[in-house]
């Protein structure tokens, strides 16, 4: 009987917290579409190096202009875009009218399948460029076994303290997730087009670079799915008691009794 009560207790109270989670998904999920539909940032609006960025800031638009710090790109390996593997390319953006910058995630590049270490070609213009792009609190990760390279273009991962000290760069605590200039104003009013799928992903800005990034999204639906697990163990282990403590029990004493019955009828 214990037993009984504290695991349905404890299914229950699991079932409960996975709800809330999806709760709190739910809420979260409100925001960045909130922030998603707030006016861009500008350079100026950004905080400071050495100032904590506030995390209303995270998945809010951006234009930034500034000069690349193209000497300083990093290429992300074993990274998929549209089913191709390649890397994120990513380089620091010297911010206009400042004394920092801010690290971009450009977009995706192809890897050479005959030179596993030749890089992807990348137009990087000089002079003062302007960016758009969605706020994100770091640059994309990938599973590293054991110690990522500190050094070199092609690296698994990019720590962002490891590289103010390697450059000497003052680097904003934020990254830049560089998406294709807004077209829809041009676009207003135009028949749509369809496109084929290309057999190799292409940039849309004149770099070479691919920028299909996901949308900052969270995954609601495997709650409700964990808290149904729960509820339904729950539900299991209290029929398993009914089972076996109340309702097995009386069905052998009714059968126990029709036997002594038919027995004692015989007997007469």
């Amino acid at each position: 009987m214990i037993a009984t009560i504290a695991g349905t207790a404890a299914a229950l109270s699991l079932g409960a917290w996975q709800l809330d989670r999806a709760d709190q998904k739910k809420t979260m999920q409100r925001a960045i579409d909130e922030r998603g539909q707030e006016a861009s940032l500008a350079t100026a609006a950004l905080p400071s190096a050495e100032q904590p960025p506030s995390s209303a800031l995270e998945h809010r638009r951006a234009v930034l202009t500034g000069e690349w710090d193209a000497a300083h790109t990093v290429y992300l390996d074993n990274r998929v875009m549209d089913g191709h593997t390649g890397f994120y390319v990513v380089t620091p953006l010297k911010l206009a009218g400042r004394h920092d910058a801010i690290l971009v995630q450009r977009g995706w590049g192809p890897r050479n399948v005959a030179q596993r270490e030749a890089l992807p070609p990348v137009l990087t213009p000089a002079g003062e460029v302007r960016i758009e792009g969605r706020l994100a609190a770091s640059v994309s990760k990938a599973y590293a076994l054991g110690r990522d390279a500190e050094t070199g273009p092609i690296r698994q991962n990019v720590d962002l303290a490891g590289l103010q000290a390697e450059t000497g760069l003052r680097l904003l605590p934020l990254v830049l997730l560089q998406t294709e200039p807004d077209r829809r104003a041009a676009s207003e009013g135009a028949a749509p087009a369809v496109f084929a799928a290309p057999a190799t992903p292409a940039g849309d800005a004149g770099d070479g670079l691919h920028r299909h990034w996901p949308p900052p999204a969270v995954d609601i639906h495997k709650h409700y799915g964990y808290a149904f697990q729960w509820f339904a163990l729950a539900a299991l282990i209290l029929g398993l008691y009914v089972w076996f403590q109340v309702l097995a029990p009386y069905r052998a004493g009714r059968a126990a009794r029709a036997t002594k019955v038919s027995d004692e009828q015989r007997d007469a």
